[in-house]
């Protein structure tokens, strides 16, 4: 009996999961955070898939199993994709969080509003100089 709980918690790979507050997150800018979070999110979508496949190869073992029953010592009852899409869930909670502190994905308004206001004031010199030449042409069509 002993042996083959030994032997179950053998099957499949043991859980890695990811840490939510990692040492270099305050060195991170928004480029890199959502870089983490496009990454994360496609290791969970593997997670999601090698869970499915995971759960068919034990559905296969746990049935030829009754037939072999040795079979029964492959199934994986770790739950390392679930361990692992809940830690990566977490780290994109606390990567959201970051973001938002950061002010990731809005534009500063600030910058801009100056920069919008001294363009009209450089303006209005053109178009004084504009009447002026309109003025020109007015005096030359009395001399033609």
């Amino acid at each position: 009996m002993a042996l083959s709980a030994a032997l179950c918690g053998c099957a499949g790979r043991a859980p890695a999961p990811v840490q939510v507050v990692q040492p270099t997150d305050r060195y991170m800018d928004c480029t890199a955070i959502l870089a983490e979070v496009q990454t994360n999110n496609e290791k969970v979508k593997q997670l999601a898939s090698d869970k499915g496949l995971k759960t068919a190869q034990n559905v296969a073992a746990g049935v030829a199993g009754l037939v072999v029953p040795i079979l029964w010592f492959g199934m994986d009852f770790q739950g390392t994709a679930d361990t692992e899409i809940t830690a990566l869930q977490n780290r994109q909670q606390y990567l959201a969080m970051m973001a938002d502190q950061k002010h990731c994905g809005t534009e500063p308004e600030p910058p801009s509003a100056p920069a919008a206001r001294s363009k009209p004031r450089a303006k209005p010199r053109p178009v004084a100089a504009a009447p002026a030449e309109a003025a020109e042409p007015q005096s030359a069509k009395p001399g033609t």
